[in-house]
């Protein structure tokens, strides 16, 4: 049988693991964010430009 403390200390990596990953998705969903900020003020421009 597993000791406690190394059940423990697996389940603890999961969750940094888990929470890694979490972090570079919102850094991607951020990233996308701005992308498409970006797109929209370019294409508001566009817009403004053609009146």
């Amino acid at each position: 049988m597993v000791p406690l403390a190394a059940r423990l200390e697996a389940a603890l990596d999961r969750i940094e693991a888990a929470a890694a990953a979490a972090r570079e998705e919102a850094a991607r969903h951020h990233a996308i964010e701005a992308a498409a900020r970006e797109a929209l003020a370019t294409l508001d421009t566009l817009l403004a430009d053609e009146r």
